[in-house]
């Protein structure tokens, strides 16, 4: 994958079909460094399956053999000289860190940060997200049930007008941070 955003939108559908209902998406960047995390609270994974995740031959899809997702996002962060971690519970949950090196050649763009969580959100629209994003000029948050709160009970995140404004909302915010 070409992007950092588009990593995180896949590791982000496995969150999904976990079954989070809550699904944390961080981003900060520090001193020539990227850390990204992303935190569920799905069904998580069992130690045996944890160990044998970055294995392209490991995954829970069943119409395909091969899970390319975790595999590439370690493959990403170490050409950077950076690294992946997992941490999961069963009944708990899921953290996904990769940390990239920002000053290295092979570190890919972060992308469309706003239409990958916008997306999220319209694709998943029952799950409660929050994106943080920090840099050494500021940080900012958005987070699904602040919107929710103020356009109440009737209006899905998933209608287009929503997912719009969300988009813009994001790309706006992102270019203070």
């Amino acid at each position: 994958m070409k992007e950092l955003s588009l990593h995180i939108l896949d590791i982000a559908q496995n969150s999904i079909a976990a079954g989070c209902t809550l699904l944390e998406l961080s981003l900060t960047e520090r001193e020539g460094l990227l850390t990204l995390v992303i935190a569920d609270d799905g069904r998580g994974m069992s130690p045996d399956f944890l160990a044998a995740v970055t294995d392209p031959f490991t995954t829970t899809r069943t119409t395909r053999k091969i899970g390319l997702g975790l595999p590439l996002l370690r493959l990403a962060a170490e050409q950077t000289g950076g690294g992946l971690s997992i941490g999961s519970t069963v009944g708990v949950g899921t953290t996904v860190t990769a940390c990239f090196r920002t000053d290295h050649i092979d570190c890919p763009p972060l992308g469309d940060m706003a239409g990958t969580v916008a997306a999220l959100v319209q694709g998943a629209p029952g799950i409660e997200t929050v994106y943080t994003h920090s840099t050494g000029r500021g940080a900012f948050t958005f987070d699904t049930r602040e919107i929710r709160a103020v356009l109440g009970p009737d209006v899905s995140l998933a209608e287009p007008e929503v997912f719009q404004w969300m988009r813009e909302y994001i790309g706006e915010q992102e270019e203070t941070v």
